[in-house]
């Protein structure tokens, strides 16, 4: 089973959407778990304080690294890595969610306020991750989407494996237009190459939008794209 421990100061926040849909269904079959860690019931003082000033000045609060340690040492030792939903940090791709997918699982931290202890980080050994270049009220919205992104790989989750196969990001390339019925739509009808029966020129013609698309509106993907490609 792959497991997700989450620390947060809002334990209430999940499961949320991951107890709905496909991700809920796998979770109440036990395909995966997720156990949410309240971090101020491992304050050291009566009041249940988990941050404090930042040290030098400055605005804000730093959460406090004994408090976190004492969470995050209460999980007992596993080879799960231990992540921190950081906006420094690495950017996630699709090619690190499948590593974290075919893993054990994930024990993630959720910062909030001006951040985290820099010495907790060190002497836990955290990776730190983010889901893009804007900041967040906190991680637990962050630690949601990387869940998302990693539960709907684990096996028996989605419907049909090529769904996950043929999605953005997968093999570098954004994903092909999509369509359905009604064959005709507002005047716009479905490229008859789709309606043609002849499945490998369908396989080409997405080929050539996946590519087209990824050109267009990603650029960095498609100079990635190309150097993989070169002998």
């Amino acid at each position: 089973m792959w497991r997700a421990t989450v620390l947060t100061i809002f334990p209430e926040m999940f499961p949320g959407p991951l107890g709905i849909s496909l991700a809920g269904k796998a979770l109440g079959a036990g395909l995966w778990s997720l156990e949410a860690i309240d971090i101020r019931a491992h304050a050291i003082d009566k009041h249940g304080t988990v941050d404090d000033t930042p040290a030098g000045g400055g605005p804000g609060m730093v959460m406090k690294a004994d408090v976190l340690a004492k969470a995050l040492d209460s999980i007992p030792a596993d080879p799960r890595p231990r992540l921190l939903m950081s906006a420094r940090g690495a950017p996630l791709t699709q090619a690190r969610v499948g590593a974290l997918a075919k893993g054990e699982g994930a024990v993630i931290l959720c910062g909030r306020f001006e951040g985290v202890d820099e010495r907790l980080i060190a002497a836990r050994n955290l990776e730190e991750i983010s889901i893009g270049d804007f900041v967040l009220s906190g991680g637990e919205t962050a630690a949601l989407v990387l869940l998302d992104a990693c539960v709907r790989l684990i096996p028996g989750v989605m419907g049909k494996e090529a769904s996950g196969i043929e999605e953005s990001f997968s093999d570098g390339l954004l994903e092909y237009p999509q369509y359905t019925r009604p064959a005709l739509f507002e005047g716009l009808a479905i490229p008859e190459v789709l309606t043609s029966g002849d499945h490998g020129k369908v396989a080409k013609w997405r080929q050539s939008e996946a590519e087209r698309l990824t050109r267009e509106r990603r650029p960095d993907l498609w100079a990635a794209y190309q150097a993989r490609k070169k002998p």
